[in-house]
């Protein structure tokens, strides 16, 4: 219902005016004001649509209320009523936003018109503030899905090159910036901390939360320039350890963080590195640099670093036992010939395996832990019980995927493709069809040859290609029709994919069919 406040000096022409508009809108809500100081006071607390103000009033003037009143709900329209047809009142009234005026006396048709037109735009402007209030509310809601999908492929998959620059742009973070990540290691069952955790990083303003996977939980942070390295990431790791102190698993939280990296295609090293970190979780402060990790000797770790890369994750990933066993076997032998202590170069390897055991968990796959039952007495022995450990982690690698029913990527193709207008997330495929992210996101480019995301765009705009041969049907209209929410961030989706813009491509169509 909306609301009317008459102000003017003369009852009589108050009365009247009521009448009038009364009959002419029933549902009209209508108030009045003797004059201007009164209707500032009555604006305050009836909270007004429209107000039709007199300008000659004793006092405060018309326009002197206007402008006070205007200035606490800059949404409140005015229509000034006078009896003088008078050209800097008129001015005056402009400048302060007034929508029309009258001229006292005015037909009753005339105010009725007049008031009509003005409330007419009030209903317009308050329908598009609530539209683009419920479009802010579904945005916030798909950009943190968005977010937690990007740390998702970024860390365990591939960002398709349509993609990743426009997230970076909807989630307001400055790709150039340094970054780093820093993986939270939660005590079993610890579900319920998640929302706690994502709200601390929410607060710095400067990271990205992904999924929880089992006990691990990544979050790539962006450098603030304003401060170092350690400090940031001290000061965010102690942020997020304060919620454990109202916890009875305080102990088992532990934080490890990576080195900085220059480029969104470098985070997966940072990520190796806050794995490796959280290694011991048995010291005192409750968490570590990867670059405070105890290095044996720089020959050494030179090649330790190159197992650690990319290449060996996406081994572990595809299940590429063979190249695996050999890449820790030649290990091994380096180690060996390089005269590294026999203890220590256990250790290492025990690290490598630990890492390898840890992807596996990211897919899913649950093995038992990696250690030696023996502190190894010879380089034989301990090719031995490493080849044992290997042997194992593969067994339970195959047992996992052998157990996966046949038609799984099937079920989750149709789940798509029925709901590609929907937010849907790496998460949300997987609660679906009980299975991890990490192993949709792989079966989709073994079995498929293409990312997710990208088989999600392409049900996008196929449908969007369909809904543009109807002219009836607008570009925003089929913005949200097909999953967006942004009509910007889908044309260029579109143009990035069919190589013109939805415009463009409509005129194509609907030309050929004439």
């Amino acid at each position: 219902m909306m609301k009317l406040l008459i102000v003017d000096d003369e009852p009589i022409e108050r009365d009247g005016m009521q009448a009038i508009l009364h009959k002419a809108y029933p549902r009209l809500d209508i108030k009045q004001a003797k004059n201007g100081k009164v209707a500032v006071e009555v604006a305050d607390h009836f909270k007004p649509d429209l107000i039709m103000m007199d300008i000659m009033m004793p006092g405060m003037t018309g326009l002197e209320a206007v402008e006070i009143i205007s200035a606490k709900n800059p949404t409140i329209k005015f229509v000034m009523v006078t009896a003088f047809d008078m050209f800097d009142f008129a001015r005056q009234a402009l400048k302060l936003g007034v929508k029309d005026y009258l001229l006292k006396p005015s037909k009753a048709s005339e105010i009725v018109a007049t008031v009509g037109k003005v409330m007419e735009q009030s209903e317009l402007e308050h329908s598009s503030f609530a539209m683009s209030k419920t479009q802010q509310e579904s945005m916030q809601k798909a950009l943190a899905l968005v977010e937690t999908d990007v740390v998702t492929q970024l860390l365990f998959d591939h960002v398709h090159e349509v993609h990743i620059d426009m997230l970076l742009e909807m989630l307001d973070i400055r790709s150039t910036n340094e970054k780093f990540v820093l993986v939270l290691l939660l005590p079993a069952g610890s579900e319920k901390h998640y929302s706690a955790v994502k709200e601390k990083v929410r607060q710095t303003g400067s990271g990205w939360i992904g999924a929880l996977y089992g006990r691990q939980l990544p979050i790539i942070v962006f450098r603030n320039k304003d401060k170092s390295f350690r400090s940031q990431a001290i000061a965010l790791a102690n942020d997020i350890l304060s919620i454990a102190k109202k916890s009875d698993e305080q102990a088992e939280w532990f934080i490890g963080i990576g080195n900085e990296c220059g480029s969104l295609d470098q985070i997966r090293q940072s990520y190796q590195e806050s794995l490796i970190a959280t290694m011991d979780t048995t010291i005192a402060v409750k968490y570590r640099f990867y670059s405070d990790v105890p290095a044996m000797n720089n020959e050494v770790d030179g090649d330790l670093s190159k197992l650690q890369e990319k290449e060996f994750f996406d081994q572990i990933r595809l299940g590429q036992w063979d190249r695996i066993r050999s890449s820790v076997m030649d290990l091994i032998l380096r180690y060996e010939n390089e005269g590294a202590l026999l203890l220590q170069t256990q250790q290492r390897v025990q690290e490598i395996l630990w890492i390898t055991t840890r992807v596996m968990s990211e897919m899913g796959i649950e093995t038992e832990p990696p250690f030696y039952s023996f502190q190894a007495h010879d380089y034989r022995h301990l090719r031995s019980e490493t080849d044992h450990l290997l042997e194992r982690m593969k067994r339970s690698y195959d047992e996992h995927y052998d157990r996966v029913e046949v038609d799984k990527i099937h079920q989750i193709k149709q789940y798509i493709i029925e709901h590609s207008h929907k937010d849907i997330s790496l998460d949300a495929l997987g609660r679906k069809v009980d299975l991890s992210p990490i192993y949709i996101s792989k079966m989709f480019k073994e079995k498929l040859g293409i990312n997710y995301i990208d088989f999600l765009t392409e049900c996008r705009i196929e449908k969007a290609k369909k809904l543009l041969s109807d002219p009836e049907i607008s570009l925003k209209e089929i913005t949200f029709e097909v999953g967006y929410h942004e009509p910007n961030y889908f044309s260029k989706v579109f143009k990035k994919m069919c190589g013109v813009s939805p415009k463009d491509y409509r005129k194509t169509i609907l030309g050929k069919k004439e």
